[in-house]
């Protein structure tokens, strides 16, 4: 999230749960078209030695898309590239905000842990983040993003090209900018830039659109009225800029060499729990999102568990060569290049306290979601298989679970180094004595 949204408690209001170009053509035939990826056959053991990464994130990106059940094909080239990939059902992303879900991600820790000011809009200080290492490490390392908040926030460290599209205008409440044309446009020319990519490179793009307002495109077909359908065509919008990159991209001599990793920074809500957006709670619309890897010599393959963006930076970093000891989470690249199965683990999602939201916190132990509220002073169950819109909660219904999750919650709690945020008065919910 980057403007602030509105969510307050309510009832879920109800919830969809659900023309190619080029390059999507290309990637629903030979899977040889398709950067990174490979047959069952030429399936290889352990990355290649000298593999680049491209991370795109999309913005308030939902994981219900048409690889995931979504009945409108709002999105073919993302659909084309999860064909080829290995695709999670079931990824978290760290928070319910951009704020928080990538700061986190680019540190390699929950973002409780982060060192940041308590301000809606954080800025992050003294805090290693993962492209550092890459650095180090000699990989080139650069980006593109589309809002001003990415100019102040302190994600920029570790990064060689650093680059905002032209034009940005700020609005804290929304975002009023069109910018994926422009965003794919300098992707385009960072590839081309053979300083840039003449070795080893990590890119990260940002793509922002599927963030509200949501506006309506000529090149795209109309879905209705309702935000969900505006929301939709957004997504297709952007989808053409991502198909374009990606055709651009597989035309490169790097590109059997480069691994595409695609998720987004958190989810969005069209009026579940009386959500708008996104932000502020942590119900499933808002932090579960898709998760794609197309990676040389691993096999296309979708994987059911449960699985976070903890994961990231330790992923990026095996993937490199580069060491990742000292981070939350584990890498997963034993269980996409098959050398270990994929093994059940709990996911946290982690909402710390701001000058705009109470502290919120979850763990998702196989299908049962606990979420915390406020200073762990209340708690909430919920069995997401039989209940995916956590209306019903299982405290009164089934003691005896809710008894053993609060005890696991308590558990992984006590591994986690919360860091008070600093240069921030007023913390929304914090008790006397705890603002800062």
């Amino acid at each position: 999230m980057l403007g602030l949204s509105r969510c307050s408690p309510g009832r879920t209001a109800g919830r969809s749960d659900a023309g190619t170009s080029k390059a999507a053509e290309m990637m629903a035939g030979d899977a040889a078209a398709l950067p990174g990826s490979a047959s069952a056959e030429a399936k290889i053991a352990a990355p290649p030695a000298n593999m680049n990464v491209i991370l795109l994130t999309l913005d308030s990106w939902r994981a219900d898309m048409p690889w995931n059940g979504y009945d409108r094909p709002i999105a073919p080239n993302l659909s084309a590239l999860a064909a080829k990939g290995v695709n999670y059902t079931h990824a978290y992303s760290l928070s319910s905000y951009t704020s928080m879900s990538l700061g986190g991600l680019l540190g390699g820790k929950y973002p409780g842990e982060m060192k940041r000011d308590g301000y809606f809009f954080g800025h992050y200080r003294g805090n290693v983040l993962f492209p550092e290492r890459l650095q180090a490490a000699g990989v080139k390392t650069f980006a593109v993003h589309a809002h001003l908040y990415f100019g102040s926030a302190g994600f920029e460290r570790g990064f060689d090209v650093w680059k905002l599209v032209p034009g940005l205008k700020w609005n804290a409440q929304t975002d009023e900018n069109v910018t994926s044309p422009r965003s794919e446009k300098l992707a385009e020319k960072l590839l081309s830039d053979p300083a840039l990519t003449g070795g080893r490179f990590f890119a990260w793009f940002h793509f922002l659109d599927p963030h509200d307002e949501y506006k309506r495109h000529s090149e795209v077909p109309s879905y209705g009225r309702r935000l969900r359908d505006l929301y939709d065509g957004e997504v297709t919008y952007t989808d053409r800029y991502i198909g374009k990159l990606l055709e651009f991209i597989a035309q490169k001599p790097w590109a059997a060499n480069t691994a595409i990793i695609i998720s987004g920074d958190h989810g969005e809500a069209f009026g579940e729990h009386g959500c708008w957006r996104h932000g502020f709670e942590i119900w499933q619309p808002l932090v579960r999102v898709p998760w794609i890897f197309v990676l040389p010599g691993v096999r296309a393959r979708t994987i059911d568990l449960n699985r976070s963006h903890i994961d990231m930076a330790p992923t990026i970093l095996e993937l490199m060569g580069v060491p990742r000891d000292g981070l939350e989470g584990i890498s997963l690249v034993p269980e996409l290049y098959e050398t270990a199965p994929p093994q059940p683990r709990d996911v946290i999602v982690d909402l710390p306290r701001t000058s705009n939201n109470d502290r919120r916190r979850a763990i998702i132990h196989d299908h049962y979601k606990l979420i915390a509220f406020g200073d762990d002073t209340r708690y909430q169950l919920f069995d997401l298989d039989a209940d995916p819109e956590e209306e019903r909660p299982l405290n009164k219904v089934d003691r005896a679970t809710l008894t053993d999750l609060v005890g696991l919650y308590k558990a992984k709690q006590q591994g986690l180094r919360d860091i008070g945020p600093y240069a921030c008065r007023t913390l929304e919910g914090a008790p006397p004595g705890r603002a800062y």
